[in-house]
């Protein structure tokens, strides 16, 4: 049975390999030892902390299939608490000369901190093996579980950066030309400096004024706002749940960042509290993904249901109740696949 649960200290070594599986470009989880035990500590010290509102804390969670952690996903619960974070604001400026008949409108990147405060959907890998069977978006679905039971936990404003366009040996257009004009390392490096959380280069060397896209190169001019093609599932599943891009754009990779606010996100409406019935597993049908609502021991797993038993009951097996660590007639929140 496949359960996404949080993550735990025992569960480093799975992390480091997905770590090293996923290339570059993945910030959230670069390969270093001290950087991944610290997010794992955090994760369980958030999962474990009572919250009213959100504010520094990180929620990292793992997939398992009968024992073994095949993927990760998870989410921050308020981005630039403790310290900055920024993004490129897509804009245009116009130019107008009235007496020359001249009007020209032109895109420009502006450096900001719009996103503060925002909750922020991050760290979705899978390893290739798993990428089937709807296992991928049962992974993404399951953070929506975590969203609708603590809504208290996370801000109004949910955001997910897309990773951008960089080849296999890690080089991006868009940061190849900022390298060049601006700051002097490649973008391995930036990125790994970014993902262990040293961000003061960012403010020191990143251009103070806005961009003028169309003095970019023809390459970086070509990959703004687009994402990687290994995202574009990734990308997909969040527009089918009603995210946005909003014209900001990463700082390194130029990928988008989408948006939506968390009680708009279809899969959080579409998410139901309802009380458990024990039924026999011939009586499951569907494609549900259920979560037992409890904290720090945090569990959704994937399974058929009874839904004909009233609006607020949901008929479950035993195995599932033993899977979600829960009895008959606990609460559970449902939803559909």
């Amino acid at each position: 049975m496949l359960i996404v649960r949080p993550i735990r200290h025992s569960d480093y070594n799975a992390l480091r390999a997905i770590a090293e599986a996923s290339g570059h470009g993945f910030t959230s989880l670069p390969v270093d030892e001290a950087l991944l035990k610290r997010k794992i500590a955090r994760s369980e010290a958030s999962f474990a902390k009572s919250v009213t509102q959100p504010n520094d804390e990180g929620y990292l969670m793992v997939l398992e299939d009968q024992g073994r952690v095949v993927g990760t996903c998870g989410i921050e619960a308020a981005v630039g608490s403790t310290d900055a974070f920024y993004h490129y604001r897509l804009g245009t400026d116009v130019h107008v000369s009235e007496k020359l008949g001249i009007r020209r409108e032109v895109q420009t990147l502006t450096l900001c901190n719009d996103y503060t405060g925002a909750s922020e959907l991050c760290t979705l890998f899978l390893l290739p093996q798993w990428r089937r069977d709807q296992i991928g978006r049962m992974l993404s679905r399951s953070r929506f579980v975590l969203l609708a039971a603590f809504a208290e936990r996370f801000a109004d404003r949910v955001i997910a950066e897309m990773r951008g366009v960089s080849d296999e040996e890690g080089r991006s257009p868009f940061w190849q030309w900022l390298e060049e004009h601006f700051f002097g390392i490649d973008f391995p490096t930036a990125d790994y400096l970014t993902g262990i959380g040293d961000k003061v280069f960012v403010a020191e060397l990143m251009p103070r004024h806005p961009i003028y896209v169309n003095l970019l190169s023809d390459e970086a001019q070509a990959v703004v706002g687009k994402v990687h093609e290994s995202t574009e599932p990734a990308l997909a599943l969040l527009e089918a749940e009603g995210f946005r891009f909003n014209n900001y754009v990463d700082i390194f990779d130029a990928g988008p960042t989408v948006e939506c606010q968390r009680d708009a996100i279809r899969a959080v409406k579409a998410c139901q509290k309802r009380r458990s019935l024990l039924v026999e597993p011939d009586q499951l049908n569907g494609d549900y993904l259920i979560g037992n609502g409890r904290l720090p021991d945090h569990r959704v797993i994937r399974s058929g249901a009874m839904m004909g038993e009233g609006a607020d009951r949901v008929g479950l097996s035993q195995a599932v109740l033993s899977a979600l660590k829960i009895e008959a007639g606990d609460p559970v929140w449902i939803l559909p696949m």
